[in-house]
């Protein structure tokens, strides 16, 4: 006979990689253009809000370490999870998210990740961008129809029966899922499951990206790299002289920088003064990345910007603070999951990975020419910390978010 309080765990993971590429290929734009008032985007600048909130949390516990983190993923687990949830466990979770319901439905949220996940993961893509979803469920264990339905068509989830008894086999079974789904890159990320583990959500996104104009691998040189006033690390750090869509923000002493990926993402990256990056943090919100994104101007700069290798690893019990208190504990609701047992999330961790490097470029015959201005251009150097932020243009959803103070490690 099962115990009267169950355990739940969620697990998230992410990869992404962002290589520089030499092949000059011609981007193939869709003709597929999403619809303004699809739902798809309707629920994109809530997860910007939220990635943004997120990344302020993650802030205000540590302010001198990197973060990296991506909303795509915690947002489509915890929705996900909604999809279970009851009463006022429900509300907290789409509140804590900012769901306003007032302005948005619940259907339209829900619409809105499967619209977006068939985007994300549509064959052919010159990007490599995938995303996943695993129920592992306790093989003694009956879920409710319609969450597995719904789960399943909203979300695309895999679903596995599991002996939680085995707690050894239960652990290898979710970990080689995650190491499969992030192409071998997150590996072991479950040490230990909780005794009462009854079912456990797994969400996985990978994103490898090319670099739309690549940096040559023999520029690169080590250079020094400014973590604060007293610490100086070296760092291998690539380097080009070419067109970019950039803007300098003099109200916030910040330079942002876009880069493009072969297909359909992009990335900023936010390159604070010195001494000016809790001024830019403070300031950070969905209006001013939209006020950045329509004031890049394309212009010639001599860029700098360093190899980076970093990871984030959170506990998502730091939810509570954004409202979501009464999944973690007794008060949960999760009966529309399964009616056989109370269930709780004992354990809810996100871990992304971050690579941006040279690996597996090559050299090729194509060869890229730009039109370079006479005048001198002016040198922008990531040699300082700096935000990212990566998102998917057709929906422009926010795929991963972070702040790198150290490019090769906290």
């Amino acid at each position: 006979m099962m115990p009267s309080t169950l355990s739940f765990c969620l697990i998230l993971a992410g990869l992404c990689s962002l290589v520089p590429s030499h092949l000059a290929e011609e981007i193939q734009t869709s003709k597929d253009t999403a619809d303004e008032y699809s739902s798809s985007k309707r629920i994109s600048p809530y997860m910007t809000d939220f990635g943004i909130d997120f990344y302020r949390l993650l802030v205000s516990k540590s302010n001198n370490t990197n973060i990296f983190f991506s909303p795509m993923s915690i947002y489509t687990a915890f929705t996900l999870l909604a999809l279970g949830a009851k009463s006022e466990t429900h509300d907290q979770i789409l509140k804590g998210l900012g769901f306003d319901l007032t302005k948005i439905s619940e259907e339209h949220i829900f619409e809105g990740f499967q619209e977006l996940l068939n985007t994300l993961n549509l064959p052919g893509n010159e990007l490599q961008l995938t995303t996943s979803n695993g129920l592992f469920i306790d093989k003694n264990l009956n879920l409710v129809a319609k969450f597995l339905e719904d789960s399943k068509k909203l979300y695309a989830s895999d679903t596995f029966s599991t002996n939680f008894e085995d707690n050894e086999a239960a652990k290898k079974q979710i970990n080689d899922y995650v190491e499969k789904e992030t192409q071998g890159k997150i590996v072991d990320l479950i040490q230990d499951l909780d005794s009462n583990v009854v079912f456990v959500l797994v969400n996985c996104i990978f994103f490898k990206g090319k670099w739309e104009k690549p940096f040559e691998a023999e520029l690169t040189k080590e250079r020094p790299f400014h973590v604060d006033a007293e610490t100086t690390v070296p760092v291998q750090t690539m380097n080009r002289f070419g067109m970019f869509n950039v803007v300098y923000d003099r109200d916030l002493s910040c330079w942002v920088v876009e880069m493009k990926y072969m297909g359909n993402a992009t990335a900023l990256f936010i390159l604070p003064d010195t001494g000016k990056l809790e001024q830019v943090e403070n300031a950070l919100n969905k209006t001013l990345i939209d006020k950045w994104s329509r004031s890049l101007i394309r212009r010639a700069i001599n860029l700098y910007f360093p190899k980076v290798s970093i990871a984030g690893n959170y506990n998502l019990k730091i939810l509570s603070e954004l409202g979501i208190t009464n999944v973690f504990g007794n008060n949960a609701d999760l009966s529309g999951i399964t009616e056989e047992a109370k269930l709780k999330i004992s354990k809810a961790v996100h871990k992304a990975v971050v690579n941006i490097d040279e690996k597996g470029t090559e050299a090729s015959a194509a060869t890229q020419l730009e039109a370079i201005p006479m005048s001198i251009p002016p040198t922008v150097d990531f040699n300082q910390p700096f935000i990212m932020a990566i998102f998917e243009t057709k929906t422009k959803s926010m795929l991963f978010m972070g702040k790198v103070m150290n490019p090769s490690g906290n």
